[in-house]
Order: C-alpha cells, then sequence, then structure tokens
C-alpha cells in the first residue's frame, strides 16, 4: 500500500512538487523568473542527490527495428524489403553483450519495435520458426540468455506492454521503460507526429505505465518534446508521470528527450528544441517532481550545450555506451565517459556510476527478483552505486 506524502523507494517523506497551474506559467519563465526557476529546480536537487550526477555505462542491443507504428520522426524503424530491416540473432545478441561486457558495461539495453508480429506475416513466421510466439517472448528468451551468459544486467524498453507480458519480463530484467512521450490526443490527427501509432495512444500507454505500478516494477519513462506538442502539454505529460509515482512509487526516472529532426523522415523540416527550452523544461519537470524521480537529459542530443542542463535540476546523464551508438538516434554519437565524467566534474558535480536499477530500488529487496539484485549487489557499494573500483571493471 502506498503511503500518502511518503516514497515508496525510499520510505521517506516526500516533498510534494508545484502545481498544474504553477507549472504552466514557470514553462514560459524569461528573465529574472527564469532564472529564479532553474535556482529553485537547483536547490531541490541538492536535496534530493546533493551533488551526485549519474550514468550507466550500457550495451545497446536493438533487437528488431520492425515495429507497427509510423511515428513521424522515427529513423530506426524499417519496413520488410527495407536492406536495414533487421532482427538480431541469438548469436548477434551474445555477441554484442559480450563485447560490452568487456567494455565494463553492467546495462544490457533492449530496443525494439511494437508489436511487429501483428502485422507482418514473415517476420511473424520467422518467430515461430525460432519457437517464440511473439516478440515480446524472444526478447525475454535473449534476456535471459545475456544475464547468465554475460551478467549484465537486462532493461528493456519493448512499447507497450500487457500485464502477462510484463510478468515475463520482469524475472529477466532489473528495470522496464517506455517513454510516455505526451498525453495530447491531438498528435494523433493527420499530420501529426503519431498518426496511425496504435501504440502511441496516450490512455493506452498510461494504462501500461500504471499496470507496472500495480506490479511493482521499476520503470523508466518521460517526455519527447518537440514533436508539435504545446507547452501545456508538456505540462500535462509530466504531471501524469508524477501522478503515476505518487500511486505506486515505481517511476525510478523520468527522462526529458528533445526531437531531433533526420533526413529520412517526414519531419526532417520541424524545428528542433534549443538547449534553453530542454532546460527550462527539465526545470519545470523537477519542480513538479519535487524531490521525487531521478531526472535526466540525454547528453548526446545536444552536444555543444549538455553541461547547462546540470543547472536545470536534473542528477542523471543516463546509458552511456563504449561499445555500440545509440541506434535510436544514431547521428548522435554518445559522450565519451571520460569526457562526461570531466565536464560533470568541472561543473561542481561528482560523477557517480550506477546500474540500470536506481540505488533505493537496488537496495530494497522488494523490487527487484533475487538473482538480479544478487547480481546488481555484487557491483555496488553500501550507497547503491556502482562501487568506485567497479566503475571500469
Amino acid at each position: 500500500m502506498t503511503v500518502p506524502g511518503r516514497s515508496v523507494a525510499t520510505g521517506r517523506r516526500a516533498s510534494p512538487g508545484i502545481s498544474a497551474d504553477e507549472a504552466r506559467a514557470a514553462i514560459r519563465a524569461r528573465g529574472e523568473e527564469l532564472l529564479e526557476l532553474f535556482q529553485r529546480a537547483s536547490r531541490i536537487r541538492a536535496r534530493r542527490t546533493g551533488t551526485a550526477i549519474t550514468y550507466s555505462r550500457k550495451v545497446f542491443l536493438p533487437l528488431t527495428n520492425l515495429c507497427r507504428d509510423r511515428c513521424k520522426y522515427c529513423t530506426f524503424v524499417r519496413r520488410p524489403g527495407d536492406p536495414l530491416a533487421r532482427t538480431m540473432t541469438p548469436d548477434e545478441v551474445l555477441r554484442v553483450a559480450r563485447a560490452g561486457r568487456a567494455a565494463g558495461c553492467k546495462e544490457a539495453l533492449f530496443s525494439l519495435g511494437d508489436k511487429p508480429e501483428l502485422v507482418y506475416p514473415d517476420y511473424r513466421d520467422w518467430l515461430r520458426e525460432q519457437g517464440f510466439g511473439s516478440t515480446v517472448e524472444y526478447l525475454t528468451a535473449m534476456c535471459r540468455l545475456v544475464f547468465e551468459e554475460t551478467g549484465l544486467l537486462p532493461h528493456s524498453n519493448p512499447g507497450v506492454l500487457t500485464r502477462e507480458e510484463m510478468l515475463a519480463l520482469r524475472p529477466v530484467n532489473i528495470s522496464l521503460g517506455m517513454m510516455l512521450e505526451t498525453t495530447s490526443r491531438r498528435l494523433l490527427e493527420p499530420g501529426q507526429a503519431h498518426h496511425r501509432c496504435p501504440d502511441k495512444v496516450p490512455e493506452v500507454r498510461l494504462a501500461a505505465l500504471e499496470t507496472a505500478g500495480e506490479l511493482g516494477i521499476p520503470f523508466t519513462t518521460g517526455i519527447l518534446i518537440g514533436i508539435g506538442e504545446t507547452l501545456d502539454e508538456r505540462v500535462d505529460a509530466l504531471c501524469a508521470i508524477r501522478d503515476l509515482h505518487a500511486r505506486h512509487g515505481h517511476i525510478q526516472e523520468a527522462i526529458v528527450q528533445n526531437f531531433r529532426a533526420k533526413p529520412d523522415t517526414e519531419f526532417r523540416d520541424a524545428s528542433e528544441p534549443g538547449a534553453l527550452d530542454i532546460a527550462r523544461t527539465a526545470a519545470v519537470a523537477r519542480l513538479i517532481f519535487g524531490e521525487e524521480i531521478h531526472l535526466q537529459v540525454p547528453p548526446n542530443l545536444t552536444p555543444d550545450a549538455y553541461g547547462f542542463f546540470l543547472l536545470a535540476g536534473i542528477n542523471d546523464w543516463g546509458g552511456i555506451s563504449p561499445v555500440t551508438r545509440d541506434f535510436i538516434n544514431p547521428e548522435m554519437a554518445w559522450p565519451k565517459v571520460e569526457l562526461l565524467r570531466s565536464i560533470t566534474a568541472d561543473a561542481g558535480f561528482e560523477p557517480r556510476e550506477r546500474l540500470a536499477a536506481y540505488p533505493e530500488f537496488v537496495l530494497n529487496p522488494a523490487w527487484i527478483p533475487d538473482p538480479l539484485r544478487r547480481a546488481a549487489l555484487r557491483w555496488t557499494d553500501d550507497s547503491g552505486m556502482v562501487g568506485r573500483d567497479k566503475e571500469a571493471a
């Protein structure tokens, strides 16, 4: 049972965030009000996590880039017959995972399209030939393979999941993730970002996030900004994430991710959010969440300015891979871990490596299945962070 006003993960008293109306005003802050916004966000971050800014060493496993959705900004998804369409075999998955383990990674990030077997018969037949009835069944088997053979801790982003699918994935994933992106139904209309995307219906995604909370699964989510949403719609999505967490305490991290235009997408000419817009949105997110929920802005999506986001109350850089590229934004290289740590330290913060589940979840046995938790504890110190002697091991 959730105790009102208290973090489920940590048991400490939660600090309430600002109201939706206050957030709608704050996201339009300028001048001195903008400076005060950053200062308020930074003070909340300082109370919550001090000077620690975390990141995760991961290996990126794009299990399949087939998908039944047709988001107008997405370059990851391919259709059958496209020479870039591919589904990784077990041997390929294991080869990449072993390379990640050798490079000091602890997280195996699985990304894939939503339910391609429902629309592509040839792919559905391939799954059956391999002995699987669905993409999620195949994903579950690959998570188990990677964990058992390499010790890497899987974190999967397979899109919308049913309760049964979450229960199947939970024993082989230290955490799960799915970006909420937006709560705007307007973006489902013709010409908008999510037209013809059944898995991007806000109510469907919110229901999946609710189910994850009911099952007690540590979950990563977030918003995608710059895809046609209004400022008020950004606030609505952030408040929806806060409300989900208030009920279940399972949202370990929220990402403020900025859209980047890709030349091979329908949104190739759309305007991208600038660094100030991203930072202001992140600061408002911190005020909405209060002292709850870790907050991330991906550093590779704004490579010339990501140090600036430390002013906005974030406390995490997300997963950084020394082995594989960002297959969702392939044109945007990850920053080198050494550079990321240097920029963080130069700004007066302490860079710390974490696992794919945050410390408060790792340290609480109620959240993570025993085999995964035992593996996690072998890497972590008493704080739940990766031990300094294991940061590059």
